[in-house]
């Protein structure tokens, strides 16, 4: 019988069975419009990470929270609201709001979902934000892993990224994690507009490497380990359907021989045809079992995109903690991503059932 890939703290020693460490936005999302002549936008929560967290509560029942800061106003208790909504438990460091946002501020994120030709838009309004200044001191870890328990730890270079002491709060938030058997996991989530004005790629590389010492499962694409973690890969054919994963494989191999802490590294596959149909699948690698592949989904349709990935790595999550196999994990986290994709907003609106339906092959019939 193959071993599990993780070794779990046991569930009943813990509060929690996931917490998420980062930013929560309030989305702003102009529907099938654009953002530059919308005149009514609808809102939601979301953020690299705490997507994670999301959907390991609202769509697989896992006992989940979210370690963050806001600005406390209104639109601070707004967020909140919506995270309580999600089903996940607010861990928040309230920041003293000056009245204007001079000093501290919750993020904004604009987003266009974009259609056929014309691609997905974000803009994002995230500086001087309250969880950008959070310090190590604003979390108590030694109360979180320790007195409460937590058995799976996530965060991302999203997170990192934020500011000079969020890196610092990740890798002090990440190492107490380790000390009491938390699981780890990290997405490297490359975005060059976070980097641009901290030191770019370089100081990207620098962070990210000295936090993928903390990391039990890594998850990022080609460019992720490219930008992030300074590797490069060869020869990754565009087409997905054809997709010869070798070169990406061969430096998968490269990067796991560097971090040994890596048990298990994983990343989605996606070719963009148009804004509203992908090519869609995942891939994931461990050290007992090597590699294995989700099932394909050429032409994928596609409401909005955004927020696929952190549905994958939850549904990735989900797999690796309550079912033990790499292969039923990566199948899980492809189509957790592919339904979360249909709906609008950055969190998933999917049941379990409905992603153990479509990993068994079901169709979109019409349930009654």
């Amino acid at each position: 019988m193959s071993t599990a890939p993780v070794t779990l703290r046991p569930a009943e020693d813990c509060a929690y069975d996931v917490v998420s460490l980062g930013e929560v936005m309030l989305r702003l999302d102009p529907g099938e419009g654009r953002v530059r002549t919308a005149r009514r936008f609808e809102v939601w929560e979301g953020g690299g990470e705490y997507n994670v967290a999301r959907g390991l509560s609202r769509c697989f029942g896992l006992r989940a929270g979210v370690v963050t800061a806001l600005a406390d106003n209104e639109v601070g208790r707004l967020i909140e609201s919506l995270i309580l909504a999600g089903g996940v438990r607010p861990l928040i460091s309230w920041a003293p709001y000056d009245g204007i946002g001079r000093s501290t501020r919750n993020g904004l994120n604009f987003t266009e979902r974009g259609f056929g030709v014309r691609g997905a838009v974000g803009v994002s309004d995230r500086g001087h934000t309250a969880v950008a200044q959070m310090r190590p001191e604003d979390v108590d870890v030694d109360d979180l892993f320790g007195r409460q328990g937590v058995r799976w730890l996530h965060t991302g270079g999203i997170f990192a990224a934020l500011s000079e002491t969020a890196a610092e709060v990740a890798e002090t938030v990440m190492d107490a994690a380790r000390r009491h058997g938390t699981v780890v996991s990290y997405d490297l989530n490359y975005r060059p507009s976070l980097w641009k004005g901290i030191g770019g790629q370089e100081r990207a590389q620098e962070v990210n490497r000295r936090l993928a010492r903390y990391v039990d499962v890594m998850i990022g694409n080609e460019e992720d380990y490219t930008a992030s973690l300074g590797y490069e890969v060869e020869g990754v054919d565009a087409n997905l359907s054809q997709l010869d994963t070798s070169s990406f494989e061969r430096m998968i191999e490269k990067v796991v021989a560097e971090f040994d802490s890596f048990k298990v590294t994983a990343t989605t596959l996606r070719q963009v045809r148009t804004a509203t149909v992908n090519d869609w699948a995942a891939i994931a690698w461990s050290r007992e079992g090597g590699f294995v592949r989700s099932t394909e989904r050429p032409g994928l349709e596609v409401l909005d995109r955004v927020g696929g990935g952190d549905s994958f790595a939850s549904g990735l999550i989900y797999g690796l903690m309550e079912l033990g196999d790499l292969q039923a994990a990566v199948e899980y986290g492809a189509a957790h991503g592919a339904l979360a994709m249909t709906t609008p907003g950055d969190t998933t609106m999917a049941t379990k059932a409905e992603v153990e339906r479509l990993v068994g092959g079901g169709g979109a019939r019409v349930q009654r």
